[in-house]
């Protein structure tokens, strides 16, 4: 986007100042009234848009029932009148129409929105005045019977998380990441539940780099099944270069996901936040140790790649090299006779030995002498 866009939406949202939560507010309470209360966690019946995952009120750690099933303006002016609780909002893949409502009534910037919105972005966190912005990069190994030329090792996505200090909102792209199971894990850990919205952020941000190990502990499967065909007996022949290519873009892929996720993380585990307190930081602290793990492993493993694959193009190499020198010494070995017949082969009348009883025999001794003494030669010095 445009900077002057970028303005524009800053402009706008000057604007419209303190009553931007009132109307929200109102937005949302009229995009529900339009018919009856239904449950917000059912993706094809949501008021909201079909995006909308699931919608959960937490207070001190434990999730609460609503008086009305699915009602996301009431869940949020309970929160925000007890101000002891939290609203946990899963989305997947909103339209800006969609998520209207929702930027609206919890006052999120429109810039995040926009990135929310589009994804496609670098791994980052940003603060909007209150609210906190960030972006994940998830990955996922796909499974495949053999590794080809053109085989897809890894798949990545996308989780955008907002941060405040009464709600948080994900909003997921990609096929994978899902968050059920991470939402019902944490719904048996009451404790860490209650420390509020940056908990969540911390859990999304660990099981996060927790896929990161997974995948790159399958990628040095196939990284060490390649190896292995590189260097057999018949590496330079039996192995497809195309395979090892593949490996390195799949691996650079997995590398635009992780590496831009350090800075991001040592932000939010050093740099003093309000939403984030100093436990938490604690706990990223950890994470990041598993991301700089991972990292590592990347950097080793496109060095070997490297490696691997100059190895595998020298062994095309000294195997031409040899096909040459076999190629030599069978021309050198079939020079002799050619040369012997091509002089007897002349139409000339007074040639010596042409006349003679024991002219052929003779010939046919001395060719086959000269063929088996270099045979034997090339033989010892291994041309052949």
């Amino acid at each position: 986007m445009s900077m002057s866009g970028n303005l524009r939406k800053v402009g706008n949202l000057r604007k419209v100042g303190n009553l931007r939560s009132v109307r929200g507010l109102r937005k949302v309470a009229a995009l529900t009234r339009r018919g009856p209360r239904v449950d917000l966690s059912h993706p094809a019946r949501s008021p909201l848009g079909s995006s909308v995952v699931k919608c959960v009120t937490y207070r001190k750690g434990v999730r609460q029932t609503p008086s009305r099933d699915g009602d996301l303006v009431e869940a949020v002016e309970q929160v925000r009148k007890s101000d002891d609780g939290f609203v946990w909002l899963g989305l997947h893949e909103p339209t800006e129409r969609e998520f209207a409502g929702i930027a609206d009534l919890f006052g999120l910037h429109p810039l995040a929105v926009e990135d929310a919105v589009h994804a496609h972005q670098r791994p980052k966190v940003e603060r909007y005045g209150q609210t906190l912005f960030a972006v994940f990069k998830t990955v996922c190994y796909v499974e495949h019977a053999e590794l080809t030329a053109t085989s897809e090792v890894v798949d990545t996505g996308e989780i955008m998380v907002f941060v405040g200090k009464e709600f948080v909102i994900t909003v997921r792209h990609g096929r994978h990441g899902s968050l059920g199971p991470l939402r019902e894990e944490l719904e048996g850990t009451p404790e860490q539940l209650a420390q509020g919205p940056a908990a969540v952020l911390h859990a999304i941000a660990d099981q996060v780099v927790d896929d990161y190990l997974g995948v790159a502990d399958a990628v040095q499967a196939d990284i060490d099944q390649v190896e292995a065909e590189v260097f057999a007996p018949e590496g330079a022949r039996g192995t497809d270069p195309g395979r090892i290519y593949q490996l390195k873009r799949e691996l650079l892929e997995l590398k635009r996901a992780v590496v831009p996720l350090g800075r991001p993380l040592q932000i939010l585990a050093a740099k003093p936040m309000r939403l984030v307190a100093p436990e938490i930081q604690a706990y990223f602290r950890d994470v990041d140790d598993h991301l700089k793990r991972v990292t590592e492993q990347i950097a080793a493993f496109d060095e070997l790649l490297n490696s691997i694959l100059q190895a595998h193009l020298a062994q095309v190499t000294v195997a031409q090299n040899e096909d040459m020198r076999k190629i030599t010494a069978w021309a050198a070995i079939v020079a002799v006779p050619t040369m012997v017949c091509g002089m007897y082969g002349m139409n000339f009348d007074h040639m010596p030995e042409l006349r003679w009883q024991y002219g052929y025999g003779m010939v046919m001794g001395l060719i086959a002498t000269a063929c088996f003494t270099l045979y034997r030669g090339f033989r010892r010095n291994g041309w052949l």
